[in-house]
């Protein structure tokens, strides 16, 4: 059970909207979000309806504004509950789309992906098990993508913009 609130100013003032589960459309609730308090689980919050545009991994803490949580503006207008849990984690990236080139399986957090893939372009991949997120940089830096037990048959499946990886990681905070 995850508990996410959403305030339209800065140091949780102003309007809020408190969330347990997914929304697909935030901007009913309110016009924008400039601090967050995620009282427990984890969530990702996107800057556009229906799961879309920027992603932003938000784990038990509070945010106190938009940039606190490395955000591009006070945008927020959709949020999934990332579900609990405790089992392996196991995912396999892959050099080319379709599954092709040079695989690679990981089963635990990754911050440099060309260190150990040799590569700093991932076109496909497969999660097997468990939560995760991949950055755009090393280090847990830039944009985030989650992903989801699932086939990624291109980048674009987890909806980016390009290949580049950077570093990847379960999602284990809870």
């Amino acid at each position: 059970m995850g508990k996410i609130v959403f305030y339209e100013d800065k140091n949780f003032q102003g309007r809020s909207y408190e969330c347990s589960n997914d929304c697909t459309d935030l901007h009913t609730y309110f016009s924008r979000c400039n601090s967050i308090r995620v009282e427990s689980g984890c969530f990702m919050i996107y800057e556009r309806p229906n799961f879309m545009g920027h992603q932003y991994f938000m784990k038990r803490g509070d945010y106190t504004d938009y940039q606190r949580w490395m955000g591009f503006s006070s945008s927020i207008r959709s949020c999934r509950l990332i579900p609990m849990y405790r089992g392996p984690y196991r995912l396999r990236i892959y050099e080319k789309a379709d599954y092709g080139g040079h695989m690679m399986e990981f089963t635990d957090d990754c911050p440099c992906v060309s260190d150990r893939f040799h590569h700093r372009h991932v076109y496909s991949c497969n999660v097997m098990n468990g939560y995760w997120i991949f950055y755009e940089y090393p280090n847990y830096r830039g944009r985030q993508y989650f992903l989801k037990p699932g086939e990624y048959r291109r980048y674009r499946d987890w909806c980016a913009t390009c290949a580049i990886v950077g570093s990847f990681r379960r999602v284990t905070d809870y």
